[in-house]
Order: structure tokens, then C-alpha cells, then sequence
């Protein structure tokens, strides 16, 4: 019986979707895609720039993000810092992304065991200096 026979029938579609490699179940972890919670905010964030300057630049970096997270195989806060050497770790689930260069940041929550990122709050520089990162949740920002 091949190794990855146990596996519910859609978990394995995903698994080859996606190119990742599927070992046998001896201790080892399967590696599957990060979840992001949720894309749509990343879109509607876009669409509020509308006739902006950055709107397209902002698209193009939140886009490229997207993908490096949703393929990142990240385990501890020190696994995002080897990728992205300039965010910042607030605490043990909490880390902010720079987003165009430093013009927007991006708070996210990780959930490191489950492989689920939530993002908790975009905006520009200017606005992240006025919330408490900590705490900030995405209903409660105000662009």
C-alpha cells in the first residue's frame, strides 16, 4: 500500500495540486499550504485604493506575499524572520509585515501548530503608529 492511501481522498487531491511531498506517517509531518484568513480583506484593502498612486504597487506586493506565506512551512516566530528579515515579532503569535518597502504594514497572528495566518490589520505606516498591535483586531481598523 502506498504511503499516502490513508489520506481522505480531497486532502491528497490538494496534497498533489500543490507539488508538496507526501511521506509516510512514521513521525514525520505532511507539508501542506498555509491558510491565509482571510484574502478577501488583502482585495478590499486594494479596492480602497482605488485612483490612488499606490494602488497598483500595493496590489502587486500584497499578491507576492499571499503566495510566499501560502507556501512557507513555518513552525516558530524565528521561521518568519529567516524569509522576512524585516518583520517585526511582537509577540509569539503576533508579527508585522512591511509592505511596499515600509509605506504599509500588515498585522498578522500565526498560528504556528495549525499553519493558519489571520490577518488582524492593513494600513499605512502613519496609521499602524496610531493603534496598539497587540490588540488590534481587523473589524476595529479605521484607513
Amino acid at each position: 500500500m502506498k504511503p499516502h492511501a490513508t489520506l481522505a481522498a480531497g486532502a491528497l487531491q490538494r496534497i498533489k495540486a500543490h507539488g508538496s511531498a507526501v511521506v509516510p506517517k512514521s513521525g514525520t509531518q505532511y507539508h501542506c499550504q498555509v491558510r491565509i484568513i482571510a484574502r478577501r480583506t488583502l482585495t478590499r484593502f486594494v479596492e480602497s485604493l482605488a485612483g490612488h498612486k499606490d494602488q497598483r504597487a500595493v496590489k502587486a506586493a500584497l499578491d507576492a506575499w499571499f503566495h510566499e506565506v501560502a507556501e512557507a512551512d513555518w513552525k516558530t516566530p524565528v521561521d518568519v524572520m529567516k524569509k522576512y528579515a524585516t518583520a517585526s515579532i511582537v509577540s509569539s503569535d503576533r508579527v508585522v509585515f512591511n509592505i511596499k518597502g515600509n509605506d504599509y504594514r500588515l498585522v498578522t497572528a500565526i498560528d504556528y501548530r495549525r499553519q493558519v495566518v489571520f490577518i488582524k490589520w492593513l494600513g499605512t505606516h502613519a496609521h499602524y503608529d496610531k493603534i496598539d498591535v497587540k490588540t488590534v483586531k481587523y473589524e476595529s481598523q479605521t484607513n
